[in-house]
């Protein structure tokens, strides 16, 4: 390896990690701040958090990277131009092209880095993190007893307390409540309402060592319960119950311990999110989406001999024959009255079983709709582990030339640059991918559009940088202004005197 490749190469991986780095921290306090409610209520452990936090870096990989290697090729020959180090390589005989050469081999092993990462890692991460996210989500939340509210997330049980004096981290007696009301309620079946009713004048809360059990010691209260022969409840004209004893026991100290088993979060079984496009990985994608284009065709030539059980015929193929070219009449009507009563109206069968067939054909036409929207979304994913790996190499065009045009180092208007490509590669991406699977456009063209518009851009960029283009000078603009606007005088000028002779 050449001095020259190593300056190069030294130059951007700094540059690289860093915009990494901060690429996948903005992504991932992007994803906190959006469920942030969901995970400060859910009391998770930092073992949980992390791993959550993991899954979820490794999928920001492949949107980072482009981002990266735009902006750490774009500042590595930004800075060579700005003191003036490209100059002299020029001057000693070494083409642009030549100084570029390292970053391109990099760039193209990054590239085969991120179809890779695409096809093995990413689908692995999508299927780890967004199970234990929904998991997370669908945990209930930590108990959270709150002043003068009814608090119905322990099933069997609804509480409330007047006031809530929280204890202090050293302590083992748990929280001090005034004031507690707890109904118990059935649990063979709501409509037998609240049989049992707990009020307390005060009482402590707190879980055992395991967590697995909250515990309520209660104090100068009564318990007040219904018992019934057959455990149901017949009520009477005014309201009152038939058939029932009320039972009121007091106590001083009465110890009520309930299960926390629904607490905490549960894993669900991965395989029930293993159907989602992003989960697959190329060849079960391949499969899944052959197997898709079988069953809607299958089920589109299936359509016109099933609906036959919809409709009925009223004649015979052979009795039809004696009917030929029958001529309408008086006879017709002479012939509907002679029918009997009885038979079912033929105006109304016939619409009925219109009908039937409309809903069956609107029923199939849906049907075939979301099937070929799935193929459309296989296909597009399919297609997205080649254009993300591609959109890189696209990225490092883009970001080495206007390195060399622009000739400024640093994180000022080379962020700026960066951020603005990047941001037209996403909206761009966002709609091809929108217009594929609403079916406006062919899916390869709306999963390559936005690097079928930014590769041209990318090869007028290096052209314009191989002849030491000004594209980005001021002056040069200010220079053509002045040029245009003396053009025109001149031809006013012109035209003034032509008239004037």
């Amino acid at each position: 390896m050449k001095k020259i490749d190593k300056l190069v190469l030294g130059s951007f991986w700094g540059p690289f990690f860093l915009t990494l780095g901060v690429v996948i921290f903005i992504f991932l306090m992007r994803l906190l701040m959006f469920y942030i409610d969901e995970f400060v209520s859910k009391d998770l452990d930092m073992a949980t958090f992390g791993r959550l936090l993991f899954y979820f870096a490794l999928l920001t990989v492949p949107t980072a990277l482009p981002l990266a290697v735009l902006l750490s090729s774009l500042m590595t020959f930004g800075n060579l131009g700005e003191f003036f180090e490209l100059t002299a390589l020029k001057s000693a005989g070494i083409s642009l092209t030549r100084a570029m050469r390292p970053l391109l081999i990099v760039a193209i092993f990054i590239s085969v880095f991120s179809f890779w990462f695409n096809n093995v890692v990413s689908p692995w991460a999508n299927l780890k993190g967004y199970s234990l996210l929904y998991d997370i989500k669908t945990a209930k939340a930590t108990l959270n007893l709150k002043e003068g509210i009814f608090y119905n997330d322990l099933p069997g049980y609804s509480i409330k307390v007047d006031k809530k004096i929280k204890a202090g981290k050293e302590s083992t007696t748990g929280d001090l409540l005034k004031g507690l009301v707890i109904y118990k309620q059935a649990t063979n079946g709501m409509e037998t309402g609240n049989r049992e009713i707990i009020l307390a004048d005060s009482g402590r809360m707190y879980t055992d060592k395991d967590r697995t059990y909250l515990v309520f010691e209660l104090f100068n209260g009564n318990d007040y319960q219904e018992y019934t022969d057959n455990n149901t409840v017949s009520y009477a004209s005014d309201g009152t119950s038939k058939g029932a004893q009320f039972v009121r026991n007091g106590f001083k100290n009465y110890r009520l311990v309930i299960s926390l088993e629904s607490f905490g979060i549960k894993r669900t079984d991965e395989n029930q999110f293993e159907y989602h496009e992003y989960m697959k990985n190329l060849s079960e994608l391949a499969s899944l989406t052959d197997s898709l284009r079988k069953d809607y065709k299958n089920t589109s030539l299936s359509v016109a001999s099933t609906s036959r059980q919809y409709y009925s015929y009223q004649f015979k193929a052979d009795e039809a024959a004696k009917f030929q070219k029958a001529k309408d009449g008086k006879w017709v009507d002479s012939l509907l009255r002679k029918q009997d009563a009885t038979r079912p109206d033929f105006a109304q069968t016939a619409l009925s079983q219109a009908q039937n067939v409309l809903n069956y054909a609107t029923s199939n036409v849906s049907y075939l709709a979301e099937k070929e929207k799935s193929v459309w979304k296989y296909q597009l994913e399919s297609h997205h582990k080649f254009t993300q790996a591609i959109s890189i190499f696209v990225m490092f065009l883009i970001g080495a030339s206007m390195g060399a045009i622009i000739k400024k180092g640093g994180f000022g208007l080379p962020v700026l640059i960066a951020i603005v490509f990047f941001i037209f590669l996403y909206v761009l991406t966002i709609a091809g991918d929108k217009y594929a699977k609403d079916g406006l456009i062919w899916v390869p063209i709306g999963a390559w559009l936005a690097n079928l518009v930014l590769f041209p851009i990318g090869l007028f960029l290096m052209q314009r940088a191989r002849h030491d283009s000004r594209l980005f000078d001021k002056d040069v603009y200010t220079i053509a202004w002045e040029r245009l606007k003396r053009k025109w005088a001149d031809r006013r000028q012109q035209a003034v005197t032509e008239s004037m002779s």
